[in-house]
């Protein structure tokens, strides 16, 4: 209600795995890939950073994902590398690792493997002047325990 509304990727489908398809080796693609039958090997995105895997109920692959953006109904037996949002829908199962950005995961859903955070590469803040790096200390920072924040347009002072 009051946070920011859920950025959404796009979910144009370029590339179309049915049903009755079996897919064997590794494949990479751009945009959108939909899997309803089976892939045996990597799946990996290249190009724009808004790629997106759907993998249905009837979807399985079995091998590493590496792909920003992934929704999952089905099956992966492998490591799953989402680094933007993972989405894992109530038929989901992950047999391996599981590496998210953003996680949302419904009841039902099953990982057989770990979960692990990874940090987004996160854009500096309007307010920060240029060449800052966020969570950085400057040296003199490191020795005082105390310091004095003023106004916006004045730097912390230490306390000595």
């Amino acid at each position: 209600m009051f946070g920011k509304r859920k950025k959404r990727k796009p979910t144009t489908i370029d590339t179309l795995i049915g049903r009755n398809t079996r897919v064997q080796g590794d494949m990479s693609f751009e945009g959108g890939l939909h899997v309803d039958g089976t892939v045996k090997g990597g799946v990996c995105a290249h190009g724009p950073e808004s790629a997106v895997l759907t993998v249905s109920e009837h979807g399985t692959i079995e091998g590493e994902v590496r792909v920003p953006y992934v929704v999952l109904n089905g099956v992966v037996l492998g490591d799953v590398h989402a680094r933007e949002h993972i989405e894992l829908a109530a038929k989901a199962r992950v047999e391996g690792d599981v590496y998210y950005g953003l996680m949302e995961m419904a009841m039902g859903a099953e990982v057989n493997g770990k979960l692990v955070h990874t940090e987004a590469a996160t854009p500096p803040l309007a307010l920060d002047p240029p060449g800052v790096v966020v969570g950085a200390q400057r040296p003199e920072e490191v020795e005082s325990d105390e310091i004095e924040i003023g106004p916006p347009d004045r730097e912390p002072r230490h306390i000595v």
